[in-house]
């Protein structure tokens, strides 16, 4: 598959561009440089024709914050494309960093490069001389209205030879994760260790990673995509709008995942935001792994995975089902045990339970341990199925579901994970009333 990366300096309309070819909004825009920073994936698709496109930061030769680290991405992105797309501001004209940047692509002119003037709504933008970039013809286009996009695309599928796919082919399924956590917990290093590349931009200031990023991969024969997502802050401190959208897309990051990994700092106390973004997993009814990561720190402080696990069981109440896993993402330990238990997860989510032993499992409980007077009654199960869902899903037939306290659902619930070894992964009881099920047969 033809791959294409877009460069240019700040705020030229780079993700503008990169989210009208994938049709999706992927990219954070706003009229303020420096947005991007990470490469951000996408698959573009003109005249049946597929190809891969990675949007990345702006480059400048100014001493800004990120701005050597997102050379490096970039630099990455450079020498995975086969086609370049060199997007400058048709409106704004040409300035010292175009230039530079200019400079840094003529170590790459064995590729395809394609000169791209953006904000071209008015014929009077297309005056300015680009040809001094000495990359030959322009393409005048607007990304924001989609002027001129259809020539690019029509430039850009010519120089790929593969065959046009009128089918989509079959592919494997993936088990697309996502990473979640609090500012600085090692999010992105954690992504770099899984992929064994450095995939994610580093940094030891807070919050330098904005976007969620995929990225597709295989271990040990299996599909995997992985998100990597910002960090969230506590909303008194969201004071910018980027990183109102960041909070956001972290939140349709999780919603999108079959697996939520939850990054915790092994090094420090956990936090209340710790807590409040492990809700946003629970609240999303996803399974959860509980990460911890800089282990190796927290074993130099003399802190114990005993102490640690307890800690996290009384912070984590609501996660009470959540594995627990220590790793170095800095120094790739326990990288692998992330990936036995994702399949530990799967492997309970695909269970399938006996009727009439899930039945007879709750007819026992109910006599060992009989519900309490709840409401004015005591509820009465007569019959439990299970149905599909992405998490094992169960609908208790009873005589009427206000009578259930909720200490006593907490017991039928942990009866049914203990009869049935549903261990690393939430479910959900429905209780309806019986009189519903003799309505529908």
């Amino acid at each position: 598959m033809l791959t294409v990366a877009i460069v240019g300096k700040p705020n030229v309309g780079k993700s503008t561009l990169f989210n009208r070819i994938i049709s999706e909004r992927k990219s954070i825009v706003l009229d303020e440089p420096g947005v991007t920073r990470d490469r951000i994936y996408g698959i573009g698709e003109w005249l049946n024709k597929k190809f891969s496109i990675i949007d990345t930061g702006g480059l400048t030769n100014e001493e800004l914050p990120f701005a050597e680290n997102i050379k490096i991405q970039v630099g990455y992105a450079l020498d995975e494309a086969d086609v370049i797309l060199f997007v400058v501001s048709a409106k704004d004209g040409i300035n010292e960093n175009d230039l530079y940047v200019a400079k840094l692509l003529r170590k790459f002119k064995h590729k395809k490069i394609i000169l791209v003037g953006n904000k071209s709504e008015s014929d009077k933008n297309q005056n300015v001389d680009f040809y001094q970039l000495g990359f030959g013809k322009i393409f005048y286009i607007s990304a924001e209205h989609g002027i001129g996009v259809g020539d690019l695309l029509d430039e850009i599928v010519k120089l790929d030879d593969s065959k046009p796919t009128d089918e989509v082919e079959e592919q494997q399924d993936k088990t697309s994760f996502c990473i979640i956590g609090r500012t600085n917990v090692g999010k992105s290093t954690l992504m770099n260790a899984i992929l064994n590349k450095e995939r994610s931009l580093v940094s030891e200031q807070e919050h330098s990673t904005h976007d969620a990023i995929d990225e597709d991969f295989e271990y040990e024969g299996k599909q995997y995509t992985i998100i990597d997502t910002a960090g969230i802050r506590r909303k008194g401190k969201i004071v910018q709008l980027v990183e109102r959208f960041s909070v956001m897309r972290t939140e349709k990051a999780i919603s999108r995942s079959k697996v939520v990994i939850l990054l915790l700092d092994g090094s420090n106390d956990f936090n209340e935001q710790d807590e409040i973004i492990g809700g946003l997993a629970f609240k999303a009814n996803i399974p959860t792994i509980i990460c911890v990561n800089k282990w190796d720190l927290a074993r130099k402080n003399k802190i114990s995975v005993e102490q640690t696990t307890t800690t996290i069981r009384q912070k984590f109440k609501f996660l009470s089902w959540a594995p627990i896993i220590y790793v170095s993402a800095k120094n790739q330990y326990n990288i692998p045990l992330i990936f036995d238990t994702i399949n530990a997860i799967q492997r309970e989510q695909t269970i399938k339970v006996n009727t009439s032993m899930l039945n007879n499992i709750l007819a026992k409980a109910q006599i060992t341990n009989p519900p309490p007077l709840y409401h004015g009654g005591r509820i009465a199960i007569s019959y439990a199925t299970q149905v599909n869902s992405q998490i094992p899903t169960f609908v208790l037939f009873v005589n009427k579901p206000e009578f259930l306290h909720f200490t006593y659902g907490r017991y039928i619930e942990n009866k049914i994970r203990e009869s049935f070894g549903i261990k690393y992964t939430p479910i959900t009881v429905y209780y309806k009333s019986k009189d519903a099920r003799i309505r529908k047969e």
